[in-house]
């Protein structure tokens, strides 16, 4: 059986878009292009026809990937939970102890992780390390560049 995925509706609305633009713009333009090149001759050697062929393969995978992470998505209803320790969907502000650095990230699903806007998926190792934790503890969260210790000042409920 295949494990659920957390996500946010955010991340699945996301990924429903993403899939629609493939089906109703990608796909078909592609199947043009494949009608195109074949009008060009002798297919065994049509590069365009060849090319368009292998997008085509690119294009059914990215579907099924696409369809596979729908059909396992579980979407967290953020609005529902408290903000008084962190799981998924909450924003958390940091402070490094020794620097005073103050981070803010936002725990989302692997699919949603994106660190230039300040979210970290909850299965990376600061996701993991934060974690059931509450205001004011410290937690050590060792990453393959190094070992730092913060201290959790807040924790918010993510805006969807």
């Amino acid at each position: 059986m295949t494990k659920k995925v957390p996500m946010t509706r955010e991340g699945y609305e996301k990924i429903k878009k993403e899939l629609d633009h493939l089906m109703k713009v990608d796909r078909p333009k592609n199947i043009r292009d494949i009608e195109e090149a074949r009008g060009h001759g002798d297919l065994s050697e049509n590069a365009e026809y060849h090319a368009a062929k292998e997008r085509q393969g690119h294009l059914d995978a990215k579907k099924r990937e696409l369809e596979h992470k729908l059909a396992h998505a579980q979407i967290i209803d953020v609005s529902k939970l408290t903000n008084e320790k962190v799981v998924f969907g909450m924003t958390v502000t940091l402070a490094d102890r020794s620097s005073g650095d103050i981070r803010k990230y936002t725990l989302v699903g692997q699919e949603e992780a994106d660190l230039k806007k300040g979210k970290i998926s909850v299965q990376s190792p600061v996701g993991r390390a934060l974690i059931g934790h509450k205001v004011g503890d410290v937690v050590t969260i060792t990453t393959p560049a190094k070992t730092v210790e913060y201290e959790i000042q807040e924790i918010e409920i993510a805006a969807e």
